[in-house]
């Protein structure tokens, strides 16, 4: 079977004024107010808990690699506790699902968040038994962009794991498929959507109603042949 594997975070789901809650909460903490912005910083929160501390602290002069280790763990129980406040699914992302399911393809997840996060995720958002498989930074010993974790989320998702292509929104989801010898698509309307094209992926997504014939012109319109 062929498969067609999300990232989640900036790809899925619009998280990052959520990202950026949990961030300033640990700031508040440190008596140093809300350092990040959504209008600023939307791009730095999809880049992790611990990119967004060290932003955080180096524009306050305050950077030191111990107070980023001692605050990640404040930083992922303040996000844990509110995870889907503000997070919304992109427009059309599930109609365009649902239509590559009823084509055959298998779907499923492949994100650096860990796992445990992004199935509280998944599951608040309502969306999670959609996904046939769901590989998180954690689940493997290694993560994107090493290959391992989309190959194990195409054959969770019950594909061949040279035969799936990767929605993804970034350059380690650029890397990722790249290093697995697999098209990519990179979508253009995240944080980061100005940046995607210099990435010379496969192909572009600027909306979700055209992800079905992108993914079919890449793999195939006959994924159970």
């Amino acid at each position: 079977m062929r498969t067609v594997i999300f990232d989640l975070d900036g790809t899925l789901a619009d998280t990052s004024r959520d990202l950026l809650a949990a961030a300033n909460h640990c700031f508040r903490a440190m008596g140093l107010g809300d350092m990040l912005t959504h209008a600023s910083d939307a791009k730095v929160a999809l880049r992790g808990g611990k990119r967004m501390l060290t932003e955080g602290l180096t524009r306050a002069g305050q950077y030191r690699d111990a107070t980023v280790e001692e605050y990640y763990p404040v930083l992922l129980e303040a996000y844990r506790g509110a995870i889907a406040t503000h997070t919304v699914i992109y427009p059309g992302a599930m109609e365009a699902i649902e239509a590559l399911k009823a084509a055959g393809y298998g779907v499923g997840i492949c994100t650096n968040k860990p796992e445990a996060l992004a199935e509280q995720l998944m599951q608040q958002l309502g969306v999670r038994d959609v996904f046939a498989s769901l590989v998180g930074a954690d689940t493997l010993p290694v993560r994107k962009p090493d290959p391992a974790p989309l190959f194990e989320a195409a054959r969770r998702a019950g594909g061949a794991p040279d035969m799936c292509v990767l929605i993804g929104d970034s350059d380690t989801d650029r890397r990722t498929s790249a290093n697995a010898g697999v098209p990519s698509v990179l979508v253009t309307f995240g944080p980061a959507g100005e940046d995607m094209a210099a990435l010379k992926p496969e192909a572009l997504l600027h909306d979700y109603a055209d992800l079905p014939d992108v993914v079919a012109a890449l793999i195939g319109r006959n994924p159970l042949a």
